[in-house]
């Protein structure tokens, strides 16, 4: 597809809604990932500390 400007770009000729609306669900996704990933972590690096610290194994 060829674009004769940025409106014809952004427009993605009638499309825009399902392409742009696509991109922005998968950002979406993505950013919850990161978020649940970050959360994760964190709670098993404060178990891992639990555990170091009242010198037991699991």
């Amino acid at each position: 597809m060829i674009w004769d400007s940025w409106s014809d770009l952004i427009a993605m000729g009638g499309y825009a809604k399902y392409v742009w609306g696509s991109f922005a669900v998968v950002a979406l996704v993505l950013a919850g990932e990161q978020a649940a990933l970050a959360l994760r972590r964190r709670g098993a690096l404060k178990a891992a500390r639990s555990v170091q610290a009242s010198g037991t194994r699991a």
